[in-house]
C-alpha cells in the first residue's frame, strides 16, 4: 500500500498499486468535452501519465507545464495529466495558461483511474500526485507516487524514462 501524507498529515490511499513491469491497467476518465476516455485511446503510444491533486493550485499547474514542456516533442508519445477537477475547470485552466494541447482527463466521475492505479485519498476525495511511464505495448516501465502530496515528482526521471523508450 502507498503511503501519502499531503501537507504533513497522513491520507490514506486506496486503489491498486502499479508497479514497473506490470501491465498498465485500463480506466475510464473524461474528456474536456465530457467524452469518455480510456487507455485503449492511446495505444500503440508511450505515454507519460501526471497524476495531480487538482490544476489549479501553483504546484499541479507548474507539474502540468513542465511535463507537457519537457516530454511533449518525444516522438511517439502523449502527455496526459488526470485529476478529480471537473471537465470544465479543466478547460478553463487549458484556456487561462494559453495552453492549446495539454491532454486533460478527469477522473471524478467515478475514480477508475485512481482504483487502478492506486492513487484516490480517500479524505480528501483527491488523486495523490503521481506519474507513470508506459510504452507502446502497455507496459509500466516508471511508477513515482510523491510521499508528500505537496511536493514535485522527479521530473527528469520520468521524462528520462519516456525518452529512452
Amino acid at each position: 500500500m502507498v503511503e501519502v501524507t499531503f501537507q504533513g498529515n497522513p491520507v490514506t490511499v486506496s486503489g491498486n498499486e502499479v508497479k514497473v513491469g506490470d501491465t498498465a491497467p485500463d480506466f475510464t476518465v473524461l474528456n474536456n468535452s465530457l467524452e469518455e476516455v480510456s487507455l485503449s485511446d492511446y495505444k500503440g503510444k508511450k505515454k507519460l501519465i501526471s497524476v495531480v491533486p487538482s490544476l489549479d493550485t501553483g504546484l499541479c499547474s507548474t507539474q502540468t507545464k513542465k511535463f507537457n514542456e519537457d516530454a511533449g516533442s518525444v516522438d511517439n508519445a502523449v502527455v496526459i495529466t488526470i485529476s478529480n477537477d471537473l471537465p470544465f475547470a479543466q478547460a478553463k485552466w487549458c484556456a487561462n495558461e494559453g495552453i492549446d494541447n495539454a491532454i486533460t482527463l478527469s477522473d471524478h466521475k467515478d475514480l477508475s483511474f485512481g482504483k487502478n492505479y492506486g492513487t484516490v485519498m480517500d479524505e480528501l476525495r483527491l488523486q495523490a500526485r503521481s506519474v507513470f511511464v508506459i510504452d507502446e505495448n502497455d507496459k509500466v516501465v516508471h511508477v513515482e507516487y510523491v510521499s508528500e502530496g505537496t511536493n514535485p515528482p522527479d521530473y527528469d526521471a520520468a521524462v528520462d524514462a519516456l525518452k529512452s523508450l
